[in-house]
């Protein structure tokens, strides 16, 4: 059997990192790239064609399931869910899926989804799933854009040949920085090199609002707002800090004013 090429989708730096590492150790996969969203999924799916994709169901901008229903049921490769939804999402996954892997999954766990790739891979039945995924996305379709989203938890940043782990919910602000976004917490800031578009997109927007083009506030760390005028407002801070929020983006603060 010739080696299964294996792409890996995922928006968590860790999760990518710890499915690379299992996967080198299996003599019969190959990984030929990882992905950071849906976006670079649909095209790496497209012009590496892999034969496997672990695939993230929950990301930011795109999910998986949009991911494949962007790709086309003709074009889909074997597909492992990769999710953190409850049993009850799961259910339909199995119908769909080669298999599916529950975040937080150990290594015995990932060693029977192997079996059952290499399995699956020996029989070539992939008409067969590309059916069955066909079916789960006509199933889901409309469904899908209902389920909850899911935001990361924490940041990664990587600075002077350290890693950091940033809470998000201890960022007060996020603040652009040329090539790089400034994430403020307490009397600390992190640079991470990303877009404010992209990190508006990774955050809940219940938990942060984009008061201007260069600002991100986290709405449980405002103390107070001051009108200006046209919409425009002061914003301060729990700890003092005065941010003046732009006529654009007055809509976004609408739900703080209810």
């Amino acid at each position: 059997m010739e080696k299964i090429r294996a792409l890996i989708v995922d928006d968590e730096p860790i999760a990518r990192a710890g499915l690379r590492t299992l996967l080198a150790a299996e003599p019969d996969f190959e990984v030929i790239g990882e992905c950071r969203n849906g976006r670079e999924a649909v095209k790496a799916i497209r012009e590496q064609a892999p034969s496997l994709v672990f695939l993230d169901v929950q990301m930011p901008g795109m999910s998986g399931f949009d991911v494949l229903a962007e790709v086309g049921p003709a074009s889909l490769p074997a597909v492992v869910f990769v999710t953190a939804y409850d049993q009850y999402a799961i259910k339909a996954f199995e119908t769909g899926a080669l298999d599916y892997l529950l975040k937080p999954f150990d290594e015995e766990r990932f060693r029977k989804t192997v079996e059952r790739v290499k399995r699956h891979f020996e029989a070539g039945d992939f008409h067969g799933l590309r059916e069955r995924l066909s079916a789960l996305l006509k199933r889901l379709d409309g469904e899908v854009s209902r389920l909850e989203p899911k935001y990361p938890g924490r940041v990664v940043v990587k600075s002077a040949g350290r890693i950091f782990f940033v809470n998000v919910d201890e960022i007060d602000r996020i603040e652009a920085a040329g090539n790089y976004v400034k994430l403020h917490v307490a009397d600390k800031a992190h640079l991470l090199r990303e877009t404010m578009d992209a990190m508006e997109a990774r955050l809940d927007p219940e938990k942060f609002v984009r008061i201007r083009r260069s600002v991100i506030v986290n709405v449980e760390y405002i103390r107070e707002l001051r009108p200006l005028f046209k919409g425009e407002y002061v914003i301060i801070l729990r700890d003092g800090t005065e941010l003046t929020s732009s006529r654009r983006y007055r809509d976004h603060l609408s739900p703080l004013l209810r």
